[in-house]
């Protein structure tokens, strides 16, 4: 049986802040001149390019508000501030996504290093990497650029009305 490959299955952010149950969905594919119009050149460079960020610098590095970081491409929720940490290493920290449906990895063996990439999964917009060095539950630590995500406030919290 021949799968299609413009159709992904993923969950997105419910009424009520959670996952949606599993849901079919086209990918979401663009020519280069196409995000190159929707995204800064920085976003372009970092999510289609797979380059990275310096460390510190990311606008979600030390963010601590409540809500859902989405996709700065196609707007899948990818990773939550309940699951955030601080990892110490300058990139906003993560020991799991939102669904895990919505993120896949791919091996990366650019650099003369051995990571594991992490993609959108509507999009396969570049992340960041995963490492094993996380907190429990999981162990894991998706480390990711800032330039990669938007920030979606969990508008009925006290913190994020202030």
């Amino acid at each position: 049986m021949k799968t299609n490959d413009t159709l992904v299955r993923i969950r997105f952010l419910g009424a009520d802040r959670k996952p949606t149950e599993l849901q079919t969905t086209n990918k979401v594919v663009k020519t280069d001149a196409e995000w190159r119009k929707q995204l800064t050149q920085e976003q372009f460079e970092i999510a289609r390019g797979k380059g990275t960020e310096r460390p510190f610098c990311g606008a979600f590095y030390d963010h601590k508000k409540p809500g859902v970081y989405t996709c700065i491409c196609c707007d899948l929720p990818l990773f939550s501030s309940e699951a955030k940490f601080d990892s110490g290493t300058g990139w906003p920290s993560f020991f799991q996504p939102f669904a895990k449906e919505n993120v896949t990895t791919i091996p990366d063996l650019g650099h003369g290093m051995r990571r594991t990439e992490i993609l959108c999964a509507r999009c396969e917009a570049h992340l960041g990497h995963v490492f094993e060095d996380g907190p429990t539950p999981t162990g894991l630590r998706y480390c990711l650029n800032s330039a990669s995500l938007v920030f979606r406030p969990n508008n009925n919290s006290e913190e994020a009305r202030r």
